[in-house]
């Protein structure tokens, strides 16, 4: 079988920003971001010295908690305590990073990718750049520090496993893919 160029170039965007699609998902970010969840969230500390993972790490958790909260695909459908563990979560890390709590999930997200491609490229005066602004109340140098040593964040914690568990229920018993 033959792919077609946008299959090919939707198959490449995923493996170029590994933060935007996990296949795993099959092509749902937030099914991928939620299987994943628990070794990307389930213990920030292993994050520790890598801040473009940590960034990484906050964009599904962004992902997460705002695709609970308003994405019409789940926010029916999505049990009450995966959305408040997720809310918490979000909340948690937002805090630990000195993001606004207030801040629009969109742009919180487009600016840690943008710090994590930075990193990625050795550019880190790129990625403080990207992490400005009223949203950051620590600028890009207080934020970049604490994606470099982030530290335990159970409520965090607790979210990953709460996504994880949602998409198991809604995947129902028979399925074990993913």
């Amino acid at each position: 079988m033959r792919a077609t160029p946008l299959l090919a170039f939707l198959l490449l965007a995923a493996c170029a920003d590994p933060a935007a699609e996990h296949l795993g998902g099959f092509g749902d970010p937030v099914r991928g971001a939620a299987l994943h969840a628990p070794s990307l969230l389930g213990d920030t500390t292993r994050l520790a010295g890598n801040p473009a993972a940590a960034a990484r790490a906050a964009v599904q958790m962004e992902v997460l908690a705002e695709a609970f909260r308003t994405d019409p695909r789940w926010r029916h459908t999505v049990s009450g305590a995966a959305l408040h563990a997720t809310g918490q979560g979000r909340a948690e890390l937002r805090r630990a990073l000195g993001i606004a709590e207030d801040a629009p999930a969109e742009a919180v997200i487009a600016s840690l990718r943008d710090a994590a491609a930075a990193l990625d490229q050795g550019r880190p005066a790129r990625a403080e750049a990207a992490l400005t602004g009223p949203d950051w109340r620590l600028g890009g140098a207080g934020t970049l520090a604490r994606l470099n040593a982030l530290p335990r964040l159970p409520w965090v914690e607790e979210a990953a496993a709460a996504a994880y568990a949602e998409i198991r229920r809604q995947d129902g018993p028979g399925r074990r893919d993913g």
